[in-house]
């Protein structure tokens, strides 16, 4: 039985929770190896500032390493704030001793401005370490600093990633293209002689552990066995996705969010798996539901939560909608993301509202479903559609946001139905509103008679 990977972050502790060992770890158990640390320095931070740093004693940092490799053995390790040049030769010794893959994440101020480097250390950093390392991962201003070469644009990145191999030591070197500007993130990847370009969108949203995470994502695959150029590759799109779905706290800069990577698929996974179990409840009432099939057929539909939803194609529904068929239902097509426009629109514009309202199912209206959900003491919504404005109707995908609002606005908060009349060329329409698929079909089967 394969053990499991171990990965070691060497780095200082951010109180704030948003880089250092806090990210480092994240991002290890977010891509499945299990995370061990060797604290380097204690930082009192948060978003904004770094008010206090206190460094742990070299000798300290070599005992924490080395009762991790004699005991788990370390796959890959990586390092983060090393702040002095004692804590600089401690790290070099024990990567000497103890054999792992490095990647050194060249941390040298803070993304508030402070410095985590002193001055004194990087000539240690470059003499003692950077010829120890697999992999090293600067920005271009460390870049900079490191080779003296201007990385202003990728040519100077190329430049700089190859004088850190061919002059400086290190085995491979990725300049990252944060810095440089442009709609594409572009990192240069220096390793056996050969560039080559990782190219991504880039992202707004949160920074903060932004080069902490890339590090650790890149120990991690490295543990598990993959080539430099496959766990670069991993990295990148782990820091992309960690960037744009960021922990939105505190009031500078916001810290990434490593688990995004695993959180993304699971999600994914619940609203497929709801939507499936929803339409096998819907086709297994067939009977009872057959009389409330609008023409244009019923779809169910669930978003993925905040924030992880923005547009249709993260709303899994129905291809095809669920349609008449010889005196029953059947499903025209498979559960998939974007499978629905209209319906998916709906939802999407009410999690704007209420984000515990993720999904939806619709039938035809009928004024007794309308009265049996009045009954149960459901929120229902009544919404003219014959009172939409002609600004809203010419906007393509606008009405279903409208809707929205109006029901939001006739209930006083979140409605569990919403019904129309239709209007010239509209069919009449009743959607139920649920906190999942499952859910919001449950509350239409318990409309239905019989």
């Amino acid at each position: 039985m394969r053990r499991v990977r171990v990965a070691i972050t060497i780095a200082g502790s951010d109180s704030g929770g948003g880089a250092g060992i806090e990210a480092d770890l994240k991002t290890f158990a977010a891509l499945g190896v299990h995370g061990t640390v060797a604290i380097t320095s204690v930082t009192a931070q948060n978003t904004y500032s770094v008010t206090a740093v206190h460094d742990l004693p070299p000798e300290f940092v070599y005992e924490q390493v080395r009762v991790v490799a004699e005991d788990m053995g370390i796959d890959a390790g990586k390092t983060g704030m090393l702040s002095n040049a004692g804590i600089i030769g401690a790290v070099a010794k024990a990567v000497r001793d103890f054999g792992f893959p490095l990647v050194v994440d060249p941390v040298m101020v803070a993304k508030s401005g402070a410095p985590l480097l002193r001055e004194d250390a990087v000539e240690a950093l470059v003499r003692d370490l950077l010829p120890l390392a697999k992999v090293v991962t600067p920005n271009a201003p460390e870049a900079e600093r490191l080779t003296g070469v201007k990385v202003a644009d990728v040519e100077g990145a190329k430049l700089a990633a190859r004088r850190l191999v061919e002059e400086l030591g290190c085995e491979a070197a990725v300049v990252k293209g944060g810095h440089l500007g442009g709609d594409r993130s572009v990192d240069v990847l220096y390793w056996r002689g050969e560039y080559r370009l990782l190219e991504g969108p880039r992202v707004s949203g949160c920074t903060h552990g932004t080069g902490c995470a890339f590090s650790a994502a890149i120990a991690a695959e490295l543990a598990k066995g993959s080539s430099v150029p496959e766990a670069v590759r991993v990295a990148k799109e782990l820091v992309t996705l960690a960037i744009r779905y960021g922990a939105r706290v505190g009031r500078g800069h916001c810290p990434v969010n490593p688990t995004a990577w695993l959180e993304l698929s699971a999600r994914r996974y619940e609203a497929l798996s709801s939507v499936e179990r929803a339409v096998g409840l819907l086709l297994g009432s067939a009977g009872r539901l057959l009389p409330y099939a609008p023409e244009v057929g019923i779809n169910v539909v669930m978003a993925l939560p905040p924030p992880y939803a923005s547009g249709v194609e993260d709303v899994a529904g129905v291809e095809g909608r669920i349609v008449r068929a010889g005196g029953t239902l059947r499903a025209a097509g498979p559960v998939r993301f974007g499978a629905s426009s209209h319906l998916a629109r709906l939802v999407l514009a009410l999690m704007e509202l209420a984000p515990g309202v993720r999904a939806a199912v619709n039938v035809r209206f009928d004024e007794g479903l309308v009265r049996r959900a009045e009954e149960l003491g459901l929120r229902v919504a009544f919404v003219d559609r014959a009172r939409e404005p002609p600004e809203v109707r010419a906007v393509e995908g606008a009405t279903m946001r409208w809707i929205a609002q109006e029901a939001f606005r006739a209930c006083g908060g979140a409605p569990d139905l919403i019904y129309d009349r239709g209007d010239v060329g509209k069919e009449p329409m009743i959607r139920v509103l649920g906190r999942d698929a499952v859910d919001a079909v449950g509350k239409l089967l318990s409309l239905l008679p019989g």
